[in-house]
């Protein structure tokens, strides 16, 4: 199957698109670069250089590619940037995203699998937090995926376009080929990874007053190869059920920060200072996912459930790429560049 993948050069992009084409599907990725690199696509796959609300080259891709299917992960993400430039991630996330979905609707692709997050959810009233838990977001970033996702049932009752929604919680680890290399950095282990290997002196604590166990905020961390294996079977899932399905996709166990510091420690060696620092606005206490949906429905479950070994993931791979794919000879080569 010919599928187009937004923000295939990224970092989940880029393992999804990995673990396509090892099912035998011909990858179409579409990425501007700013935070995705040419050397995370594999040379099996086609890239195509642009931003995703421009109109010409992705008309051109569904023209020259028989697009069968779309995977969409092309996004702003960051809460705390979203916090400073709101419009930013409502253009992007949801302006762009429309775009793409009259592009679909023009040459008749009717199966979408999009990645939300689980930053709809905002600051949950249980654990774990359900498909049913009220979305309450408390960042502009959250908020723009539940307005995306608000429109697919649109599309779906006017349009028959059927989708797959995925809310991911904290996706981390690395696969044998490709890692996290995002300027800014954002997440935790990745940031980690950077003071383990002497590129920062500390990792930042953002509040150590939370009403948790230890005081730090708690996230439920889940191995990127799991979420690809995720898009695997929700492409199959479409091929069997038509209409709008959203899944939460986590671990279904949550850890405190200072908890991952502490895994990070043993697996790495490294001492790893820390900086306790205000929390920043947005970041919900306690955030962890009932994923019982996605395996009853998809038959998926987390084949990479231990922290330890997520981190250890990511850990061999930075060693690999202390630079991220900044080294072309540490980089993927090879994928054709098909800009229009």
């Amino acid at each position: 199957m010919n599928i187009l993948i937004t923000g295939g050069a990224g970092y989940i992009g880029s393992v999804l698109t990995e673990a396509l084409a090892a099912e035998g599907h011909k990858p179409i990725v579409l990425d501007n670069l700013s935070q995705g690199h040419r050397g995370a696509v594999i040379p099996e796959a086609v890239l195509v250089a642009a931003d995703i609300d421009n109109r010409e080259p992705l008309n051109d891709i569904f023209q020259s590619y028989s697009i069968e299917a779309v995977m969409h992960l092309a996004a702003s993400t960051s809460v705390a940037n979203s916090m400073v430039e709101p419009g930013k991630f409502f253009t992007n996330n949801v302006g762009s995203g429309i775009v793409l979905l009259e592009c679909m609707l023009r040459h008749g692709v009717k199966k979408l699998i999009f990645s939300s997050t689980a930053a709809v959810y905002g600051q949950p009233e249980e654990s774990p937090v359900t498909e049913d838990s009220p979305t309450r977001p408390l960042s502009p970033y959250g908020e723009s995926k539940l307005m995306f996702e608000g429109l697919l049932p649109w599309y779906d009752q006017t349009q028959q376009l059927s989708s797959v929604s995925f809310r991911f919680f904290n996706v981390a680890g690395a696969s044998h080929r490709f890692g996290p290399d995002r300027h800014p950095e954002t997440n935790l282990i990745p940031n980690i990874i950077k003071v383990a290997l002497g590129q920062a002196e500390f990792i930042p604590i953002f509040g150590n007053d939370y009403d948790t166990k230890d005081g730090t905020c708690i996230r439920d961390y889940i191995h990127v190869l799991d979420i690809a294996q995720a898009h695997i079977l929700a492409l199959d899932y479409l091929g069997r059920k038509e209409g709008n399905h959203l899944f939460n996709l986590g671990n279904g166990k949550g850890y405190s920060v200072k908890e991952v510091i502490t895994a990070a420690r043993k697996v790495t060696g490294a001492p790893i200072p820390v900086k306790i620092l205000p929390r920043r606005p947005g970041d919900p206490a306690n955030l962890v996912a009932s994923s019982g949906v996605a395996t009853r429905e998809l038959g998926w479950t987390p084949q990479h459930p231990r922290i330890e070994n997520i981190i250890e993931s990511s850990w061999r791979w930075s060693q690999e790429h202390p630079d991220g794919y900044a080294n072309p000879e540490t980089a993927c080569s090879g994928s054709k560049d098909a800009r229009k």
